[in-house]
């Protein structure tokens, strides 16, 4: 090999190592918050597992942190680029002065049950106001969805929460004891604690399934700061544009959806994840497209006005910003 060849060799290698250094410190690294790692979430990990925002130069990274309205501080504080999560997290902020906006759908469904224990299920006929009156009802903590969706429904049968009924706060996970042991006779619950619950006996099928019953509801979408849109509106862009295609994969390949699940999800029982996953494809619970809609806003302000944590009502434009959904549409 005569020296000029290996002269020019040389600096290809060296050219291309550094272009490719190059390409690698460019990647800009986003980190979304989320407030817990579950199933609900799943378009967004396909998105990640399917190389999906690698493609598009970004690489997301997933936070999980479990402590109420952590999810949404790390982003306000700018820990986060992102957090999952309802709307109504942006109208809080938007109270006290801070600007959050949504950008794009994950679930798009009211991801939440309500369940009657075994052998005290309504009479044919019964209407759910009477039903719910004088029972005992276990739901999730005070400003969770579960909890919130409880107050919701208990406000549209004209029922009090202290004087009709007993309302019972306890953490997700311990609906099923209150129910297993008769302290309660209705069970608020999501999955897989609505699976589990039906392979213990202690309930039936919902008697009511908030997806089906609700419609579209704006239960989780990804969330960034409006100085994020303002200031880097390409990374929000080539974001949105990966979770739309997480959504589009995880309906049109089922199964590779449920095998990145899998690999998500190891300890969980092979058979709860399956009903969990099974039931969210039935109840279409995630977005196809994207789309945060006006209507979707409009139940889901509704269900925390009536819960009592939103304190006034928030407009859409005012917290959901679908610019980069619409986009993606024209593409």
């Amino acid at each position: 090999m005569n020296k000029a060849f290996k002269s020019l060799l040389v600096s290809t290698v060296f050219a291309v190592s550094l272009g490719g250094l190059a390409h690698a410190q460019e990647r800009k690294t986003l980190i979304v918050a989320e407030p817990v790692h579950g199933t609900g979430y799943l378009p967004l990990y396909v998105g990640i597992a399917k190389g999906y925002f690698a493609d598009a130069g970004i690489d997301v990274k997933i936070m999980t942190v479990e402590s109420g309205s952590g999810h949404t501080n790390a982003v306000l504080s700018g820990q986060a680029f992102a957090f999952i999560g309802g709307p109504e997290h942006n109208a809080f902020a938007k109270l006290k002065g801070a600007e959050l906006r949504g950008v794009v759908n994950v679930v798009d469904r009211g991801n939440v049950y309500i369940n009657a224990a075994k052998g005290k299920e309504p009479a044919a006929g019964e209407s759910m106001a009477t039903f719910f009156k004088g029972k005992a009802i276990a739901t999730g903590p005070f400003g969770g969805t579960p909890n919130s969706i409880t107050r919701y429904l208990l406000k549209k049968y004209n029922l009090d929460d202290k004087k009709d009924v007993a309302l019972q706060e306890m953490p997700n996970s311990a609906v099923l004891a209150a129910v297993k042991t008769g302290s309660a006779q209705i069970g608020v619950t999501t999955e897989p604690f609505l699976t589990q619950g039906i392979k213990q006996n202690l309930w039936g099928e919902p008697i009511i399934n908030i997806p089906k019953d609700l419609g579209p509801y704006a239960y989780s979408t990804l969330n960034v700061r409006l100085d994020s849109i303002q200031k880097d509106p390409d990374s929000v862009r080539k974001f949105v544009e990966g979770v739309i295609k997480g959504l589009k994969f995880t309906y049109t390949e089922q199964e590779e959806a449920v095998k990145i699940a899998k690999k998500e999800f190891p300890t969980m029982a092979p058979e709860d994840l399956k009903a969990t996953l099974d039931r969210s494809f039935a109840d279409e619970i995630w977005s196809k497209d994207g789309l945060i809609s006006e209507k979707s806003w409009e139940t889901g302000g509704s269900v925390v006005l009536a819960a009592g944590i939103l304190k006034q009502p928030v407009a859409y434009a005012e917290i959901i910003d679908m610019q980069f959904v619409n986009n993606a549409k024209t593409h």
